[in-house]
């Protein structure tokens, strides 16, 4: 049990709108600090845009002073000047945390998804009816990058705490576990 509260920025990268939410977790508890959208002028060239997103990511950091950042990899798509543009955003994003020595965890659309809805191909819809669900809280608007950014931090608040399954001894390989766990068996009866 954690009881010493955490942090954690959530980004979803893009060049024209980047969600970014900032998420606190204590114990089993998760609760809403803020959660957005950058809206990014189309009139900036692809340099200006970089800037403006490293510097929004360096002003949250500075300002909620998170513990560990959690960003969405790029999807793979048949637009290869869309990915480009992206893992750029998704780079800018990153240099920033490392800029603060923030540890940074990376997590694919479907991992986020699949975190959040129990369904790796769910819709943005699903996602954020999911994050007001969780953080008890009402988006008034449906500004789905800002519900992806907050899940991307959900999703890594959930990394590495399933809780171990009552009588079942934790084991480093099957042989192991078959050994120390026979009432874990099922025979097939012929």
């Amino acid at each position: 049990m954690q009881n010493t509260p955490k942090i954690i920025l959530g980004i979803d990268p893009g060049t024209l709108v980047m969600g970014f939410g900032v998420l606190r977790v204590q114990g089993q508890s998760l609760s809403l600090i803020c959660m957005d959208v950058l809206k990014i002028p189309s009139r900036h060239d692809s340099y200006e845009r970089l800037e403006i997103i490293y510097r929004k990511v360096s002003e949250l950091i500075q300002k909620y002073k998170p513990h560990e950042f959690a960003i969405e990899a790029p999807f793979f798509g048949k637009n290869v000047q869309s990915m480009l543009k992206l893992g750029r955003a998704q780079g800018v994003a990153i240099a920033a945390a490392m800029q603060y020595a923030i540890p940074i965890s990376e997590y694919s659309p479907k991992k986020v998804k699949q975190s959040i809805t129990g369904n790796g191909n769910a819709g943005k819809e699903q996602v954020l009816k999911m994050v007001e669900k969780l953080l008890h809280v009402t988006c008034t608007e449906k500004q789905f990058d800002a519900s992806d950014a907050i899940a991307v931090a959900i999703c890594h608040s959930f990394q590495g705490k399933t809780p171990a399954i009552k009588g079942v001894k934790k084991s480093s390989d099957w042989k192991q576990f078959i050994s120390g766990n026979p009432h874990r068996l099922s025979r097939q009866v012929k």
